[in-house]
């Protein structure tokens, strides 16, 4: 073993392994992804991607595939004492998603959450990964970690005997992360023995549960709850407080207890729940590791951070987490960038982290309170901020200063402007050269830097960007009254004003802006004083025109 033999080995094939092993795929890294399951799972986990978390399908190519196979989330109705007590829809005031364009809240084209299953998302990705021939390794567990004198690489032993090599290991491998484990990393946090509740996958054929609804009871000895499953007939997903025995410790979940609880909190049959599968035990989880890297080994979600269930945001923030890390190794590998941009990794998702575990916690608190009452139900869990839109890295090293004076930058861009580190908003416009309706996330999508040009003034500078070939892409953003003329590619029209108004350009006004390949703003600058974009790009990019320096 003298050379690495891939750039990446990614431990753990969920939903984060898998999104960063696409991540990396697409831009020609070599990646290797195993799990130690001899089989892919089915399990029964998260509900599906938030807003966010579909920005960021959307941009591996999948998000469509995702909505098809899934659904809307479902209005909740709520029981108490086996009758109905209320209706509730937490998202019936939202426009459709994807929103038609253009939308009326333009700066995403997804406004609430998606329900699949877990198991059909992590096929889909799987699916996208193979077309880059990449396919998962089953049946292979890591109990050894070795970094190479130098830090030239890290030598990888499984459990079934033998041992390889790669430059970077990035541990996706849950809770229970023996990459984690191995690098020596705490993870501390709480648990709490007393919040427990049962889950599975059950058959249930009983007309009166319309599958247009989640059915949620909720009584003073307990709760049952009933998701239908997309994509299925008759599945649903089963959660409820256990049973327990006589010292009050809960009871493993097995088909004959789900029945029994079924039965005692809807007041029907139990026979009617034919089949539960994926039978697992929830407790309450609050932990997160202290470092999220060690030489050349990094840790991403489950394996760096878990939390309580409320506001759906585990698997999510894995998704997040796996976005950020990419495009760094992506540049790190291609010479573009020095080792100390995997830095910034931990420097901006694990106050994220910190972050999620305060808001689900309160999320929670804020359920159970809410559930003792009759009509309370699980949309207390839901705020505007677990749909992820509102998360940026304004505290970054990577957030770049604003160029010019105070006084320059107020005189080209009016307030609202998103600030460097915050998530760059989404617009409705039209293709400068087809005129056909299109947004831009469609420009941002793919690994590669976007340079937004507002104003006439941005041309030149524009013209500098595209010396850096496919790793950095220029988008002249023309207002209505412009006239493109003969555009450059991937020109856009603001026509309905909606780029101008996100980005805080005023009237007539202009300005450059530098979006990062996971969506989040580099640097904001006048479009008269660009020195800040140039220094921004060399400093991510290396000098125009270097292009897969020696790996």
């Amino acid at each position: 073993m003298t050379d690495a033999s891939t750039d990446v080995l990614i431990v753990g094939a969920g939903p984060t392994g898998l999104t960063l092993a696409l991540d990396l795929a697409r831009r020609g890294t070599a990646v290797r992804i195993v799990d130690r399951s001899p089989a892919h799972p089915r399990t029964s986990r998260a509900k599906g991607p938030n807003p966010r978390s579909l920005e960021i399908l959307a941009d591996l190519g999948v998000a469509d595939e995702v909505l098809a196979a899934g659904s809307a989330p479902l209005p909740m109705r709520v029981y108490r004492d086996h009758r109905p007590v209320a209706e509730t829809d937490p998202w019936a005031d939202a426009t459709p998603t994807p929103a038609p364009a253009p939308a009326p809240a333009p700066a995403t084209r997804f406004d609430r959450p998606w329900l699949i299953a877990q198991w059909r998302l992590e096929e889909i990705l799987r699916a996208r990964l193979a077309g880059h021939g990449v396919h998962v390794e089953l049946g292979r567990e890591v109990v050894g970690l070795a970094d190479e004198a130098g830090g030239r690489h890290v030598d990888v032993t499984f459990a079934e005997g033998g041992a390889e090599r790669a430059r970077y290991v990035v541990g996706c491998d849950g809770a229970h992360s023996s990459v984690r484990r191995l690098l020596g990393i705490t993870f501390d946090g709480t648990t709490a023995e007393d919040q427990v509740m049962v889950t599975g996958d059950v058959e249930l054929a009983h007309e009166d549960l319309g599958r247009d609804r989640w059915h949620q009871w909720f009584d003073e000895d307990g709760a049952v709850m009933l998701c239908p499953i997309p994509g299925t007939r008759t599945g649903w997903w089963f959660q409820a407080g256990p049973e327990r025995d006589a010292e009050g410790r809960p009871l493993a979940p097995t088909l004959d207890g789900f029945r029994r609880l079924f039965t005692r909190h809807t007041g029907l049959p139990g026979h009617h729940l034919t089949r539960a599968e994926l039978l697992s035990t929830y407790r309450v989880n609050v932990r997160m590791a202290d470092r999220y890297r060690v030489g050349q080994v990094l840790l991403a979600g489950d394996a760096a951070h878990v939390h309580a269930i409320a506001g759906g945001l585990g698997m999510n923030t894995g998704i997040q987490d796996a976005f950020n890390l990419g495009w760094k190794l992506g540049h790190v590998l291609a010479g573009q960038a020095d080792t100390g941009l995997l830095d910034t990794y931990e420097e901006e998702r694990l106050p994220v982290a910190a972050w999620t575990l305060d808001l689900t916690s309160d999320r929670l608190r804020a359920t159970l309170e809410a559930i003792r009452e009759p009509g309370g139900n699980l949309g207390s869990a839901m705020t505007p901020e677990t749909a992820g839109l509102g998360i940026g890295y304004r505290w970054s090293s990577l957030a770049g200063t604003e160029a010019g004076t105070e006084a320059g930058t107020k005189a080209t861009t009016a307030s609202g402007a998103p600030l460097a580190g915050d998530r760059a908003p989404d617009a409705s416009c039209r293709d400068a050269a087809t005129g056909e309706r299109t947004h831009l996330y469609g420009t941002f999508a793919g690994p590669h830097t976007t340079v937004l040009g507002f104003g006439p003034t941005s041309a030149s500078v524009l013209r500098e960007v595209t010396a850096y070939g496919a790793g950095v892409r220029a988008c002249r953003v023309y207002a209505a009254h412009e006239d493109p003329g003969t555009p450059q590619p991937g020109a856009v029209v603001d026509d309905q004003g909606h780029a101008a108004a996100a980005y805080g350009i005023g009237a007539g006004g202009s300005g450059l802006v530098v979006v990062r390949p996971d969506h989040h703003v580099g640097v904001v600058a006048p479009a008269g004083d660009p020195g800040s974009v140039r220094e921004y790009l060399r400093r991510m990019h290396g000098a125009p025109g270097m292009v897969d320096a020696v790996r």
